[in-house]
Formats: C-alpha cells, structure tokens, sequence
C-alpha cells in the first residue's frame, strides 16, 4: 500500500520495537512528553532513514559532500519520500552569513541591480559582500574593522619570562614564546617598559624575514617577526566565536571590534555603494526590515525584471507570514534564535514545486507568539496541499488541532517511554487516556492574588536595538513575564539590560553548555564526584578507577563509547566501541560494583533511577526540572536548547535568592510539564529568588504576578513598554496582542 509511510520494528535510542503505518500527503504532529520518543522516530528512524538512501544513490565524491546518516535501528521501512528536515540548529556561515544569503532574497536583489542599478557596478557578484568583485577592500566584506590594542597584547610591566606578552599561545614556555625568548634580541628577564625604542620596535613591529635573530633561526623555525605582525597575521581575521576560554577571554580583551569606517558597514566596495536603483543601494534596501522591503519592490517595476520581482515578493510575503518581517537581510545569520534560524529554512521550502516531498518539522512554534501560530499553521497546511507528507513534532495544541493525523508516544519519558500509545484524530486524543490527552482536558485553576514585591529594579533609557528610550521598573521578590511579538525587543531589554541593572541576576538561556562530548549530567551537575568516591570508599580501589575520563576509561574508544573513523574525502564515521561495547570503561572497573551495580551501569542510569540508587540533590533538582529521564552519561552534545536551559536550571536551584532570568523555558516542554515548571517558578519565588521570565506561553503569562508587555508590533514597529501590571489588569483592559489572546485563553478556561 503505497498511501502510508510503514514502519516496522522500529528500536532506535528508546523506541519498543514499534510497528506503525503515517498517512502520506497529509498533516501528521507527532506529541508525547520530553524523552517520550517523539525525536528517536521522526528525525532518527524515519529522516535518517531516508537521507541515507537517497545519499547512497550520489557519486562517493558526491556524498563526502552530503550530511552523514547512520542506519537507524528498524526492521523495514517502506515508501519513504525524500526527505526535507526544517530543525532548530542554528544557521553555519560564520560571520559571513546573512538573512539575505540563507534565504537567496539577498541573490535576487543582486540580479536586481545587475539590471537596474545605475552607474552599473557590474554582473551580480560586485554587488556581493562575499565576492573580491563586490566586498570592501578595508574589511574583506566583514563590516567591522578589527585592532589590536598593544597595551592590551603586550603589558609593560612585566618581562618576557614573566608572561608580557598576554595571549596564551604566547606564554612563557609556549612554542610561539621561544621565538622571542630564545632570539638572542631581548633580554628575558628586562621589563618591556625598559626596553629601548628600537628593541620596542624589534619585539612588536618587525615584518616577517626582515631581521635575522643574534641567536640563529628562532625556536619556531620560521623567519623572525614581531608579536604585534604575528598576531595579526595569525588571529586579527578570527571571530571570538572561533576561540574557547581564555584564549576567547584574551582575545575579546585584546581587539576592538568596530564598524569598518570604508564601507560604513555595508561590507560593500564603493562601485556597489554607488549604483542605485530608485535612489537607494543594495545596502539600502538590504537594511530594510523585511516588511518595508516589501513594499519597496515596487522600485523594481519593470516589465524587464517582472518574473525576478515576483519571485521576490513571493519570498518576502513569506518571511511576514512567518513572523519574520522584523528581520533584516542584513541580519547576521548568528544573531539568530533556534525558533528563528527554523522559520528562516522554511522561506526556501515553501516556495518549492516539488511535491511528494518528506518535510519534518521539529517544534516550529518554538519562540513564536499566539498570533503568528495561526499563520504558521497555514503554511504547513499549504505545503501538505502542494502533495507532500508533512511530519510536525509538536507540543503546541493550536498545531494538534489542525493536524490530519495525530500520534502520540509514551507514556513516560526515556526508558518509560518509547511506544504509539494513540493513533488517530485530534478529537478523540483529547478524550485518550494519555498524558498529551490528559493535559488538553486539564482544568487550570485560578491563581491567587499576585505576590507583593519587596522591592523595584530600574531599567532607565534603554536604546539597544530596536529599544526606544525605554524605562522600565522590574518588581523584585515575585515572578515577572516579559511578553510580546517575536522580535519586540524583550530579549533586548531584559538580556541587554537587566544583568547591569541586577547585578545579582543569572542568565538561564538556551546557549550550548561549555564543555567536549565527554560532558554529560553527570559531570555538569558535579553528581560525578559523589559517585566516585562512593565506589573508591566501597570497593577500596583509587578514585580514578570510577571515571572515564581516567584509568578506569576504555583505552579504545579513550572513555567515550564511541570510535570516530576519518575517511578521508568522505564525512567521518561515529560507531559504538566495540571493545567495551560502548559502555566507556575498562572490564576492571566495571567488574567492581556497590549494591549490585557497576559504575558503568550507574552511566546508563536515568536520573529517577539513579535517585532510587543514591539519593542525592542535584538528582531531585534534575527531576524538579523535568529531566528526569536523561541517563546521567547522556553527552551534553546532544541535549536539545529547552534541555540545556532545564539544565541550567536545576544548578541554579543549589543557590537560591538571586534575580534568575529565563528565556523561553517552556521551549520543548509538554503540556503537563509547563504546570509543573509553573510550580517550579513558584517555589523559587518562594525561597526568595525574584524570578524574570521571556515567555509565550499563556499558561506561564497568566501566572505572573506582573507582566510587561513590549511591542505593539516587531522591529522599529516595536521596542516600546505597551503594558505594565498583572494578568488580571492585561485582560481586563490591555489592548496588544498578548492582551487579546491572553482574554481569550482565559474565557477558554472557564
């Protein structure tokens, strides 16, 4: 039957050896709680599945330049479609990558001005940033200009071999130090400050090769050059994205970053800044926000250039749909959230012809205000009209409800998890014995009075972004939820501001957690420690014994379970280590248990397991969280956004009494786990904490003790305060957005 989509013993990560049958070209969310499985069967099963075989039909050559897919875990999978995944990972590029050059707008209105632009600067590549034809000679396209500080480089107040130069790849007994310290020019053991100022020009400023060193070649085997020449040539070209602790510290300290004064920013070379169409340049119309460049394309009216014009439209029209309008194609690509890196993938996808395509959508509502889920909803359905199969993970009942088909995994979370336990239509899920029908059919019931705050935290003139001269008073001892549009301003006023403002204020965010693959709960949440120790104490062996990362780590696979294969001109290969079975530790450190257990068993326990086995609490905080189903050897690698702030989370639970700030923690989170997180937030209010939420999520909105509301609308249409007070004032007499659908999710609850 070639109508479906079918699954048959499928065992990936958590899944049960489940059999299952998708309707193709039609809607599908697949729901369940956090660690259910949902992820394990769309994107490890069934995507993998079907980028794998579709890269297999390329050249070899061809799929070294191809994504990599393992071969799930399944018994057979039948009439899978090409597959098109739309995720959260945030857009690559590096520096170089716009909104323009993600979504090809930017590529268009190129070819735009290589037909209309007068004086004419040449094909469309001079009129690109990322072309030696188009990019500004002073910056090489980047649009900031980078110095050295030498005072920062080099302290004079110190010697050679005590560490003058300050960047750590030049410090004392490092390989770049000794071609200073053993040139035979200096003496290593005079302040900087004394030295004389041709020794001063010898030590920062001397071109490569232009001085042979007293003492023969320099320690490093290269021709000799100052430090300020070498660092600039080395590192001045890098982001600080590119370093890691302190070399990222250092550099951060040692170069200024500002616009480049050639290009004013605009990353272009004079000819493209001079050729104009309807009197404004490329830069011009690629600083707009999306929105107005909408309506600007009527500049482009000729019959000439119409079906590029068309073209163009249809991606901006697009872009507003999605609640992207406030974005700008000038907006680095970095710059961007998980919720919005999504959103701007789908502009390509959805002006596709292709049909019977596989699209698969992780959580796509993620950061989105009520108002856009609507217009969301609208373009998965058009896709799915188009004769694609659409596959949406989803948490959000506005995306349930619209669905064709609805499959929810479960019950549990993790080992608990991983089974079909409803298969059909959204009405009868609401009726479904399940936690997803459970938490559609919950009753909310009504908060108390609002807590009274204890105090007040003044934000005076804020102006960063699209912020307007905002003031802002943030009530201390109580929960407030920071509301608004996507793209408002809230992030830029509570992240940009309030750390400053609070100066005992955490930030609780989304960001990658520091640390290698080999970081895990364990280690972040110091629960390693204890378990170590624990089985030292018990056994009698050394510590070290118990840790991966030490004598006890597999000398294989070097403790991380897994063997990584370089293939060359192909994409490297990561299997389980098949000496300690992926378990990470030697047979002698696992031979040795406490109450019955190895310490490589403790690995792959989840952390409410691992609570039955050693009570301790940074385990209860973990499953406060909502994570209690991670196994505490899960990788931090792979962890989701909404995870790691969870995770984040319960380490700040340890340290009560401080301004928390969290950034859309309802990120990946459950219905029944946001009453929960609700629960959380409250109790932290009630240790003493004054907690600030960045949220969408109306059931976290109607919690608040206060509520400030930017908007009205996003980007220069947005940045102001348009309501300050509680739910019950916003509902009895805001007129926003927030205010609107947060009436009409309370008359829903009565």
């Amino acid at each position: 039957m070639s109508e479906v989509i079918r699954v048959r013993g499928a065992r990936q990560n958590t899944l049960k050896n489940i059999d299952l049958d998708l309707p193709k070209r039609q809607l599908t969310v697949v729901t369940g709680v956090s660690g259910s499985g949902k992820s394990s069967l769309v994107f490890d099963t069934l995507a993998a599945e079907s980028g794998r075989q579709l890269n297999e039909t390329f050249t070899t050559f061809a799929q070294g330049r191809l994504p990599s897919y393992g071969q799930p875990d399944v018994d057979h999978l039948d009439n899978l479609s090409a597959v098109i995944i739309v995720d959260q990972r945030r857009l690559s590029g590096g520096p170089r990558s716009t909104v323009g050059t993600a979504t090809d707008i930017g590529a268009r209105l190129r070819l735009l001005f290589s037909r209309l632009g007068e004086p004419p600067a040449g094909y469309s590549n001079a009129y690109s940033f990322n072309d030696p034809a188009g990019m500004c000679p002073d910056c090489q396209g980047l649009g900031v200009a980078a110095t050295v500080v030498e005072s920062e480089l080099v302290d004079d107040g110190r010697s050679l071999a005590e560490g003058a130069i300050t960047f750590p790849a030049f410090a004392p007994g490092q390989w770049l130090w000794k071609a200073y310290a053993r040139s035979g020019f200096f003496d290593v053991d005079k302040k900087v400050g004394d030295y004389t100022p041709a020794e001063r020009e010898i030590l920062l400023h001397a071109p490569a090769g232009t001085l042979k060193p007293p003492a023969g070649m320099d320690a490093v085997g290269t021709a000799y050059e100052g430090v300020l020449t070498r660092f600039t040539r080395l590192y001045l070209h890098k982001e600080p994205e590119s370093f890691k602790g302190a070399q990222k510290a250092a550099f951060e300290r040692i170069v200024t970053r500002r616009t480049c004064p050639g290009c004013g920013g605009s990353r272009l070379a004079p000819a493209a800044r001079a050729s104009l169409v309807a009197g404004r340049s490329i830069a011009d119309y690629s600083a707009m926000q999306a929105d107005d460049l909408l309506a600007a394309t009527d500049d482009f009216d000729r019959p000439e250039v119409a079906p590029l014009v068309r073209t163009l439209r249809g991606q901006l029209r697009r872009m507003v749909t999605l609640g992207l309008g406030y974005l700008s194609l000038d907006r680095a690509t970095a710059t961007l959230s998980g919720g919005e890196s999504q959103r701007v993938k789908m502009v390509r996808h959805l002006g596709s012809a292709l049909t019977d395509m596989l699209y698969v959508f992780d959580e796509p509502t993620a950061g989105l205000h009520p108002r856009d889920v609507d217009m969301l909803g609208r373009m998965l359905l058009a896709l799915r009209d188009r004769g694609n199969t659409v596959i949406v993970v989803e948490h959000a009942p506005a995306v349930m409800e619209i669905a064709d088909h609805v499959v929810d995994m479960g019950p549990g979370a993790g080992a608990a998890g991983g089974q079909v336990v409803f298969q059909g239509a959204y009405d009868d899920l609401r009726k479904a014995d399940t936690p997803t029908g459970a938490g559609l059919r919950a009753e909310r019931t009504a908060r108390p009075e609002p807590r009274t705050a204890t105090g007040w935290t003044a934000i005076e003139h804020a102006r960063t972004n699209n912020l307007r001269d905002v003031t802002v008073r943030i009530p201390r001892g109580v929960m407030t939820v920071v509301t608004g549009v996507a793209g408002s301003g809230k992030s830029s006023l509570i992240l940009g501001h309030l750390p400053a403002a609070a100066p005992d204020a955490v930030v609780i965010d989304q960001r990658p957690i520091r640390g290698s693959r080999r970081s895990s709960p364990a280690t972040f949440t110091g629960l390693l420690d204890g378990v170590r120790q624990l089985f030292a104490k018990t056994t009698g062996q050394p510590p070290g014994l118990f840790t991966p990362n030490s004598t006890g780590g597999c000398p294989a696979c070097e403790g991380t379970g897994l063997i990584y294969t370089d293939l060359a001109f192909m994409e490297g290969v990561t299997t389980r280590c098949e000496t300690c079975r992926g378990r990470r530790f030697t047979p002698e450190a696992q031979r040795h248990r406490v109450n019955g257990r190895s310490i490589a068993d403790v690995f792959e326990m989840s952390v409410t397991e691992a609570g039955e086995f050693f009570p301790h609490r940074a385990l209860d905080r973990l499953a406060d969280v909502g994570l209690g189903y991670l196994s505490l050897g899960q990788p931090l690698t792979t962890l989701s956004g909404g995870e790691r702030q969870r995770l984040k989370l319960a380490a700040e639970l340890a340290t009560p009494g401080r301004t928390v700030i969290l950034d859309e923690p309802t990120t990946g989170l459950h219905l029944a786990d946001v009453e929960r997180l609700v629960g959380l937030l409250d109790r932290m209010v009630e240790g003493g904490s004054t907690v600030v939420v960045i949220e969408h999520d109306l059931d976290v909105i109607r919690a608040a003790d206060w509520i400030v509301d930017l908007g009205p609308e996003a980007g220069h249409d947005g940045g102001r305060v348009v309501f300050e007070g509680t739910p019950a004032q916003m509902a009895a007499t805001g007129d926003g957005h927030t205010a609107r659908h947060l009436r009409r999710h309370l008359e829903q609850l009565r």
